[in-house]
């Protein structure tokens, strides 16, 4: 953030820890055959900057910010020599009850900001510049639901790291200098089964979730047998350490269709840490013992991303320009 709000967009690109905000919209593109598409998605990229600040100045309180993220499969088109040393595509995870699918992703763009009608004008604007150069794969618009609850009403991001801890959680460092300050993405859309779930008892719930509905206070954790969604989460490796990411999941919903739904985004600084936490609640932990979440909540899409640092996603950019 800078000092003077009134003379600047306040957010920079890239910026991972822009904060959590009312709107979003989680936007999931295939770039087409050929170099000319990918020479014209790398020159939208080029000046996306600049895109962003057209429509961020408009309201600057409204905090408009962009996230773009390149898929596997994208990365390698672009014919660079290095790549982020744990980027790779999505791989399904199929459990004895459920499955994370895996689904078609180039391009990957989180738009936030404190209005809806920025996001919106901003992807107008963004798809009228990438033209036929990219087909949609997934498209949601998010929004914050009262006090930052989920459709299930339970309050949905509490074990987000803060401050300091975010850029420690959630970007690359040392471990692979080329790609510091970037971050791996893990985006899943996932709808709901709410008569089901309505039909459980507050305590029930809870036991699922491992939180209390009102107070958001945790539950003790299982010593053994059937995990809560909280705890099969949690990642802590061999060492004793905890390993965080940072959701910034979003409601999403067609009260007209029937759909009522759970955005989930996952930014973290090593992929294997959200890729195990994934394994637990699919495979169960013990095996057998799945997320019974996920037995009112069914995964549709399933992709990974890396965000590189401004400085990457320039010289990427660059690189096909020439």
């Amino acid at each position: 953030m800078v000092g003077n709000g009134w003379d600047r967009v306040p957010i920079d690109s890239q910026s991972i820890d822009a904060p959590l905000s009312r709107a979003a919209v989680f936007l999931t593109l295939t770039v087409g055959e050929g170099r000319e598409a990918l020479q014209a998605v790398a020159g939208v990229l080029d000046g996306l900057d600049d895109l962003i600040k057209t429509v961020g100045f408009r309201d600057l309180n409204g905090r408009l910010s962009c996230i773009t993220a390149l898929g596997s499969g994208l990365w390698d088109r672009f014919q660079t020599s290095k790549r982020p040393q744990e980027l790779r595509p999505f791989v399904p995870i199929e459990g004895a009850k459920h499955t994370a699918p895996a689904t078609p992703g180039d391009l990957f763009f989180h738009i936030r900001a404190e209005r809806e009608d920025l996001c919106f004008e901003f992807e107008r604007l963004l798809l009228d510049q990438l033209g036929s150069s990219v087909a949609l794969a997934d498209e949601v618009a998010g929004f914050r639901y009262f006090d930052s609850r989920d459709l299930l009403g339970f309050v949905d991001g509490t074990a987000n790291p803060t401050g300091h801890d975010i850029g420690a959680s959630t970007l690359v460092g040392s471990e692979d200098p080329e790609f510091a300050g970037g971050s791996y993405v893990v985006v899943q859309k996932y709808l709901h089964q709410m008569q089901p779930w309505a039909g459980l008892s507050k305590g029930e719930q809870e036991q699922i979730i491992g939180r209390e509905i009102v107070s958001n206070v945790e539950l003790p954790d299982a010593a053994s047998g059937q995990k809560s969604h909280k705890t099969l989460a949690t990642i802590v490796d061999d060492d004793g350490t905890e390993h965080d990411i940072l959701r910034d999941n979003m409601p999403f919903g067609r009260p007209g269709h029937g759909e009522y739904g759970t955005y989930f985004i996952g930014y973290s600084r090593h992929l294997w840490v959200t890729q195990k936490m994934l394994e637990r609640m699919f495979l169960g932990d013990p095996p057998g013992m799945h997320d019974r979440l996920l037995d009112f909540s069914t995964a549709h899409t399933g992709a990974v991303f890396f965000a590189p640092a401004p400085r990457t996603l320039s010289a990427l950019v660059q690189a096909v320009q020439t």
